[in-house]
């Protein structure tokens, strides 16, 4: 698939083993691996970066192998899970920093095509997480109000 705004292809990058059993040398039982992510969360690290640090410091291969559910479920089953998802998170994020880079440097046009994409790609996903269930339908993206729907 290609990328989004671009003519370009995907980047080519390693593909994840197939197995769904945790291996056999791990120790670590499922409910310490989740107490571990809750942790985790509680110290205000995102989600994609949990699954890092949970490998790089614990040896955890894969939370998904161990649990049997994914890091956004766990966060979910125990009633502390985002409002906003994630991705759609750090969309708004670079946005607003766009928006704040142009006031200051108006001319600059290629960060103003930036944040035309930025903003594209902000109302598909907004598209889909309203069709999908995710977000209520009232819930609206707009670039004065960003920072407003970021610190909830």
């Amino acid at each position: 698939m290609a990328k989004m705004h671009t003519r370009r292809k995907g980047r080519a990058r390693s593909v994840k083993p197939v197995r769904k059993t945790p291996p056999t040398w791990l120790t670590i039982k499922k409910e310490e691996v989740e107490k571990l992510v809750l942790n985790l969360n509680g110290q205000n690290i995102p989600e994609a970066q949990v699954g890092l640090i949970m490998r790089d410091k614990y040896g955890v291969p894969d939370i998904s192998q161990v649990t049997g559910k994914k890091v956004q479920r766990i966060l979910k089953d125990n009633g502390v899970a985002p409002k906003v998802p994630e991705d759609l998170t750090n969309l708004i994020k670079k946005a607003i920093g766009l928006h704040k880079h142009l006031d200051i440097n108006p001319k600059d046009l290629h960060n103003k095509r930036a944040l035309q994409l930025t903003e594209s790609k902000i109302r598909r996903l907004l598209k889909y997480y309203h069709a999908s269930g995710v977000l209520p339908m009232d819930w609206v993206y707009t670039p004065q109000t960003a920072e407003i729907l970021i610190s909830r």
